[in-house]
């Protein structure tokens, strides 16, 4: 993912009772957001066992921070990225992505349950040896199908970094299917899925870019919680 600087984000501690009550609601109503763009509408659920990346991005959506910020960074085939606050008022060409929110980078929530299949809503990155995500870039995934044998590839490689892994079972259906990024799967965190507005990936993926892979037209994001 492109180069990001990142700040500290606030983490809030309620009571106990108040924690008690969000997470009996989170476990029978997933937390849902809606992104529109000018190329469309997706709705993206957050997953509540990636809880400081659900928090985080929850609170800067009801502070309104992802208002008029574009997706910056389309790769047919790969992911949508935005979130870049530098990107607002950018100027036609200007090279976008390292911009940040208030606050440090978000530690690493890896979940081997959570994977980058087609649709799935993941945080963007710097090098940074904890692979901890930025504040506030994030990325949704489009890619490809793959077959058993690309993966039994890519799941060698990713073992350099983390032994013992592999695809279970629906995930290799998954990537074979639907397809997905499953290079990045266990290197970046991913917090969420499009559960509605596929299509709106596919839309903006194969929108004509510049050398940096900036849309020639802007698409510009606005996220509301619905719930």
């Amino acid at each position: 993912m492109n180069k990001i600087l990142i700040g500290l984000v606030a983490v809030c501690l309620f009571v106990t009772a108040c924690t008690s009550t969000r997470t009996a609601r989170n476990k029978t109503t997933p937390r849902l957001a809606e992104i529109a763009t000018n190329y469309g509408t997706m709705v993206i659920q957050l997953y509540d066992s990636t809880p400081l990346h659900r928090d985080n991005f929850i609170k800067l959506v009801k502070e309104g921070f992802y208002d008029s910020l574009l997706f910056h960074r389309v790769i047919d085939s790969f992911m949508i990225q935005g979130g870049d606050p530098e990107s607002k008022n950018a100027t036609e060409g200007a090279q976008l992505g390292s911009g940040e929110a208030p606050g440090n980078r978000i530690p690493a929530e890896f979940n081997t349950n959570y994977f980058h299949k087609k649709g799935a809503l993941a945080a963007a990155r710097d090098d940074n040896p904890a692979k901890a995500s930025s504040n506030c870039q994030f990325y949704i995934v489009q890619g490809k199908p793959y077959n058993d044998t690309a993966l039994n590839m890519i799941e060698c490689q990713l073992r350099n970094d983390n032994p013992g892994f592999h695809f279970t079972d629906a995930q290799r259906k998954a990537y074979n299917t639907v397809g997905g990024t499953p290079f990045l799967d266990q290197n970046y965190t991913v917090f969420g899925e499009v559960v509605k507005g596929l299509d709106v990936v596919d839309t903006i993926a194969a929108l004509r870019r510049d050398a940096n892979d900036r849309p020639l037209q802007n698409v510009r994001m606005h996220i509301r919680m619905l719930n």
